[in-house]
């Protein structure tokens, strides 16, 4: 019982802190600036939920992978995350439509699925992945590693859901696009750093 305890009191400091200013809280942020809050932080949750089980479930696995294959996949996906909001952002800038606390009306399915997507891809090879699957082989106590991971990126997705609601109300979501596809490039390049 003890170590089940230490095992998800690890987990969640250190998922807690690693995602804190991690590119999934970007992503979060900008999706609720698109979206409707409910429907994002459900398919965020939801798609944190199944990256914390492959985490467990593959456990020390996932850190054996060499470093620069990682490091590149993680890179890629930075980099056209970044080219994709780069480009809407800027395309933006001749809509007059586009106007601050402007958000995108679609089903509740379509703006979870499309959140859980995004965030279910981010996460591949994302720190808190692989930091948890490091925990899950120290302690040995998968379903606690588990659970503290997940309730980390749980709360770090509902800080992020909180701020992106309120900057959508106040920011043009093009600027907001445009400052969170410089973030996700300088990832790429950080990422890309580690290839070589």
């Amino acid at each position: 019982m003890a170590t089940s305890l230490l095992a998800f009191i690890t987990a969640f400091a250190v998922v807690f802190l690693v995602e804190l200013p991690d590119k999934t809280m970007v992503a979060t942020l900008v999706l609720t600036t698109r979206y409707r809050a409910w429907p994002v932080f459900v398919g965020v949750v939801a798609a944190f939920a199944v990256q914390s089980v492959v985490a467990v479930a593959f456990g020390s696995a996932i850190t054996l992978l060499p470093d620069r294959v990682v490091a590149a996949v993680v890179a890629l996906l930075f980099g056209v995350g970044a080219f994709m909001l780069l480009k809407e952002g800027f395309s933006r800038d001749e809509d007059s439509a586009d106007e601050a606390g402007t958000s995108t009306v679609v089903p509740f399915w379509r703006a979870a699925l499309t959140s859980f997507g995004v965030l279910f891809a981010a996460e591949w090879g994302d720190a808190s992945q692989l930091a948890t699957a490091g925990i899950t082989a120290r302690y040995g106590a998968p379903l606690a590693v588990g659970l503290g991971a997940w309730f980390a990126l749980v709360a770090v997705a509902g800080l992020a859901v909180l701020v992106g609601r309120k900057l959508a109300g106040r920011l043009p979501t093009h600027w907001i696009q445009r400052v969170a596809g410089v973030v996700f490039a300088v990832f790429g390049v950080v990422a890309l750093t580690q290839v070589f």
